[in-house]
């Protein structure tokens, strides 16, 4: 397929290259980066097939508008200076396509990755007020099979999501979702907030209190209701962390 290389200097995808740098870069910032792995990638709207990637080789904190790599649902590069890591293609492109999410986010952080290697798997969501707001928005995908080199893995993470917003992958890592990177970035800080809580209560070796299903919904529904604030970190971050 031929794409149009002058979409990847359109204003609007100027400004989406631009806040994929910065999710990088908080990210890289709050401790949520390991190496120069993992990845974050956002879809072009218009049924183009195109998503934005952050490109092999660089490290979450360098990492500038400039940097981000435009690819289509193929792998295959569009536009940009890098290249993608492989695998990144084999779980981004299906979760976008498959599973029709605008932004995917997808890290081994440390305290959510802990989580993926014990019995239950994931996050319990009736713990902490962070953990309430994922409240039925949890999905676990238990067959890890090795590094993700075909489609297979990928398609595999997308059926697994079922409508769920993230997905703890054994003895991986999570992949977050959401449809604005502010958005999808607030639930991947909240959401290792909400583990590393529950870590440490672990740790304690005593028991854990939960609260009921209809607390829990409760919550969940009032941090739903107030997502301003995810655009709210976002722009703090901005000003925080400007790009270069």
């Amino acid at each position: 397929m031929d794409h149009d290389h002058t979409l990847f200097h359109r204003d609007d995808v100027v400004a989406l290259r631009h806040d994929l740098a910065l999710s990088l870069r908080a990210a890289a910032h709050h401790g949520l980066g390991e190496g120069i792995c993992n990845h974050f990638s956002v879809m072009l709207g218009g049924n183009s097939g195109l998503f934005l990637i952050n490109p092999h080789g660089l490290h979450w904190a360098e990492v500038g508008p400039d940097d981000i790599v435009l690819v289509d649902e193929r792998g295959e590069r569009v536009a940009g200076a890098h290249g993608v890591e492989r695998t990144a293609m084999f779980i981004h492109a299906a979760v976008h396509k498959l599973a029709g999410k605008t932004c995917v986010l997808h890290t081994h952080m440390p305290h959510a990755t802990a989580l993926t290697v014990t019995p239950s798997g994931k996050l319990n969501t009736k713990l902490s007020q962070n953990a309430m707001r994922f409240h039925r928005r949890v999905a676990f995908d238990a067959d890890y099979n090795g590094l993700a080199f075909d489609e297979t893995e990928g398609e595999r993470i997308a059926a697994a999501l079922q409508g769920a917003d993230v997905a703890f992958l054994a003895n991986h890592g999570v992949v977050v979702c959401g449809e604005s990177l502010a958005a999808a970035y607030d639930d991947l800080y909240y959401l290792e907030r909400a583990c590393q809580l529950e870590v440490l209560a672990r740790s304690m070796g005593g028991g854990l209190a939960e609260v009921s299903d209809q607390v829990a919904e409760a919550t969940a529904a009032q941090f739903a209701r107030d997502r301003d604030q995810s655009r709210l970190f976002f722009e703090a971050l901005r000003r925080e962390l400007p790009l270069p």
